[in-house]
């Protein structure tokens, strides 16, 4: 009885081993990407609230993860007989087996520092790079209004607390008549390199119709350009040298994240405690506010529904998961700061590594 009990705990022990190894990789993948993706979502909206709270941005990368486990088993088998049985004897039968699981992860984590990646967060974005996300397919006013200070002098609204200003009248009407010229499939662009130089020629295409036509008049008008010219050079700058160029001033990285936080609904306590300066509410010229690019609210209690939410100051702040437009935007801000954040120092910076016990 005892021999088969022992075969039955040791074929139960090392069966447990049949569940590590090959197995684990896309159960670990799966889990590990979804931390270090809610992580990254933490990490922006959080520095998006400090930054508007006037405290200095820090961004920690998941340089790696290293996972471990361990599965140890052990099985005793004692047996005792004495016959016959003397005074104070006593005969002895005993079965025993134990076992430990250990799953041991090492994480370690880089602050992302450096003067190159100071360099590239406080850079403007290059026109081309701005230009190539249009051609891509992305709206043109949702990254105009994103990514840009002026085109051609036309001024963009800007939350800055040390230059906050209002968009000038012209601004999004500009941009409402540049996605309807878009969706009509009436601009083009043609990428050129000159001398190690990227350039952007800015096309409205001919054949396209009255109602477009007028919207492609009217912009050429609005932005100074040739009335009967279909491409425009495209410059880095605030104003254009002649009729014949688009000059586009762009923002940095940090200057955007400065423009959406200056978007959050802050507790009205904190406004008047003077921790925060209050919410800018812009008007346009028919005395209607647009709508805002990102909706981050904050309230005193947990949020129930929230796309993402952290806490701050006694106060969490957070993006409504109903509220698809903002999800969107957030992700897509996400998307431009790791493209700024691969030009990095990370290797020149120090590394803490936290091992975190099972």
């Amino acid at each position: 009885m005892k021999t088969v009990i022992m075969i039955c705990a040791c074929a139960l022990a090392f069966s447990g081993c049949a569940a590590y190894g090959p197995s684990t990789v896309s159960r670990d993948g799966f889990d590990y990407t979804s931390a270090i993706s809610d992580s990254w979502k933490q990490q922006m909206l959080f520095n998006i609230v400090k930054i508007r709270y006037g405290d200095a941005p820090v961004f920690l990368d998941v340089a790696s993860v290293i996972n471990q486990y361990s599965v140890e088993s052990q099985v005793n088998l004692l047996f005792g007989w004495a016959y016959p049985v003397v005074a104070g004897g006593t005969n002895v039968q005993s079965v025993g087996g134990a076992a430990r699981y250990v799953d041991r992860p090492t994480i370690t984590y880089s602050p992302i520092t450096g003067q190159k990646f100071a360099r590239s967060l406080m850079t403007p974005i290059p026109p081309t790079a701005v230009l190539s996300l249009i051609q891509a397919g992305y709206p043109v006013d949702l990254i105009l209004r994103i990514s840009v200070h002026t085109i051609n002098g036309i001024r963009n609204r800007f939350g800055g607390s040390a230059r906050a200003r209002s968009a000038d009248p012209e601004f999004y009407p500009l941009l409402e008549r540049l996605r309807r010229i878009q969706d009509s499939g009436g601009i083009g662009m043609r990428f050129e390199k000159k001398n190690e130089m990227e350039g952007v020629i800015f096309t409205f295409r001919g054949k396209v119709s009255e109602e477009t036509n007028k919207d492609s008049l009217w912009v050429r008008k609005t932005l100074g350009l040739k009335p009967d010219a279909d491409t425009f050079k495209v410059v880095y700058g605030s104003v254009a040298k002649d009729d014949r160029e688009i000059a586009i001033q762009t923002r940095s990285v940090l200057e955007i994240l400065v423009d959406l936080s200056s978007l959050i609904d802050v507790p009205e306590k904190h406004v008047a405690e003077k921790v925060v300066n209050p919410t800018m509410v812009e008007q346009v010229a028919d005395g209607s506010a647009p709508p805002p690019l990102l909706r981050i609210h904050s309230s005193s209690a947990r949020p129930g529904n929230a796309f993402i939410a952290i806490p701050y100051q006694g106060y969490w702040f957070y993006i409504d998961n109903r509220d698809y437009a903002s999800k969107r935007l957030f992700s897509f801000i996400m998307f431009i700061f790791a493209l700024t954040e691969t030009g990095g120092g990370k290797e020149e910076a120090p590394i803490v590594t936290i091992p975190v016990g099972g």
